[in-house]
This record gives structure tokens, C-alpha cells and sequence, in this order.
């Protein structure tokens, strides 16, 4: 699909869809007027993120006291089927990430109420809900609507099903997927970022969600060398951040 027609197959979907104007309205923003403001900051932060980054190994003994060795053995049957499964979908979409660091955050603080932003295959939500359903505990999730692909059906396709009676999944974006998960739920043991990519969308989710978090509660940011978003929410905040670099990227991880 050229970008043209990818970029007229989105705008009519979200045409169809009213819900969705306020994040139409936003995104034609972001992409002329604040154009330029995605990648703020983004040399400062990737040569602060490179100065601090440790492996996913490292942050979580460090953090945590927990040595990530056995998740993977533990939990070979379903991660393998979970690939089966993301190999065998039509649509592609955001890989696996630092599957350990999300899945042991939820262990450390024996977490009932878990929130993350941004879902795809489910690979995320799948560490966080393998976890969780020890506890039947709760993870609420906010994803847009894939619209310049037909993949809705697909999201969160690595899940197994036995998992989901623990998931509530909102299909808008963060400024209105969060209010309502908000509605129900008003304090997290984990926070797990991983959606809009630009400056300002970065704060103002921090914000809302870090005033949410428990203390003692565990924070986790993807991809935090976009942008020096999450740098300077940790300055401003006095927040000692670790910095894990995982198959070139940074994620950003602190306790509260």
C-alpha cells in the first residue's frame, strides 16, 4: 500500500468512526502545526539514556532483587505458542519486548491493578497478565483501532484466552482511553507505556498516570529515546530513573 492510499484508508476510517474525532483533530495537529515536536530533545536523551543504560538482566536484580532466568523456561509452553500464534498473523504489528522487566515488575509488587498503554499482538499485555492472573488481578489496556490495516481483530492476538477473563481492553485513544479506565480504577501497582510516541502525548500520560501509581509502584516507559520526554519528567520530578537498553532501544523503569 502506498503511503497516500494508507494515509486515505486512515482518514476515512476515521470518518466512520465519531468516537474517534478529538484523536483526528489531534493528529492533524501533531502532524503539521506540531510536526517537529515528536523528536524534541532527541539527541540530549539518547546520549543521557546511553550513559545510564544496563541490560534487562541488570535492572530487574537491581530493582527488584529477582534473577530473570527461569521466565523463560517457566513459561516455555505459552511463549512458544504465543509466537506460533504472532507468526501465523496476517497482520503485522510491534514485536515482543522486555517481556521479564514487565512480568517481574508485576511480581515485586504483588500487583492486583496493572494499566499499560499501547497493545498490539498482546505481547506486553501477556507478561503482565501471566502474572496478574496468580492474584486475579486486573490489567486495563488502552489501544487505538488499527486503521489503516483491518487488524482489530488482532489485537492482543498472542493472549491466551484463558488469560483474558482478567483484561479490559479500551479501544480509543489515551486521552479518552485513560478517563474511563480512570472511572473504574483509581490507583495502579504498574504502569507499563508503550503508545503515543510524540512530546507533549508523552507528558500528559506520565502525568496522569504517575499521580495513579502506588507508592512502591513500578513505572515503565518504552522507547524513551524518541524524545527527551521522559527525561525531563524525571528531572522535574527529582525521579532517579534505571535505563535498560533492549535490542537498541531505551526503556525507562523506577520505582515510586
Amino acid at each position: 500500500m502506498s503511503e497516500i492510499s494508507r494515509v486515505l484508508k486512515t482518514f476515512i476510517a476515521y470518518l466512520k468512526r465519531p468516537d474517534l474525532y478529538p484523536e483526528l483533530g489531534r493528529k492533524i495537529v501533531k502532524n503539521t502545526v506540531n510536526r517537529g515536536n515528536a523528536f524534541k530533545g532527541k539527541e540530549k536523551t539518547n546520549s543521557w539514556a546511553a550513559s545510564k543504560a544496563v541490560s534487562q538482566k541488570e535492572a530487574v536484580s537491581k530493582l527488584f532483587g529477582i534473577n530473570i532466568d527461569s521466565f523463560r523456561n517457566d513459561y516455555s509452553e505459552i511463549l512458544k505458542n504465543s509466537e506460533q500464534k504472532e507468526k501465523a498473523c496476517p497482520i503485522k504489528m510491534g514485536g515482543a519486548g522486555a517481556l521479564e522487566l514487565i512480568y517481574y515488575a508485576c511480581e515485586f509488587t504483588n500487583a492486583t491493578h496493572v494499566i499499560e498503554t499501547g497493545v498490539a499482538y498482546g505481547w506486553s499485555s501477556l507478561a503482565a497478565l501471566l502474572s496478574l492472573g496468580k492474584r486475579k488481578g486486573t490489567l486495563y489496556s488502552s489501544d487505538m483501532p488499527y486503521l489503516a490495516q483491518d487488524g482489530d481483530q488482532y489485537v492482543g492476538y498472542v493472549v491466551p484466552e484463558n488469560l483474558k477473563q482478567y483484561w479490559k481492553l479500551f479501544r480509543f485513544a489515551d486521552k479518552e482511553s485513560l478517563p474511563k479506565i480512570f472511572a473504574e480504577n483509581s490507583t495502579f501497582d504498574v504502569l507499563h507505556y508503550d503508545s503515543d510516541k510524540a512530546y507533549n502525548g508523552r507528558l500528559w500520560a506520565y502525568n496522569e498516570v504517575y499521580k495513579r501509581l502506588k507508592k512502591g509502584g513500578v513505572f515503565i516507559s518504552d522507547d524513551i529515546g524518541d524524545n527527551s520526554s521522559y527525561q525531563d519528567f524525571c528531572e522535574k520530578n527529582n525521579i532517579e530513573t534505571t535505563v535498560v537498553e533492549y535490542e537498541g532501544k531505551y526503556i525507562g523503569v523506577f520505582i515510586k
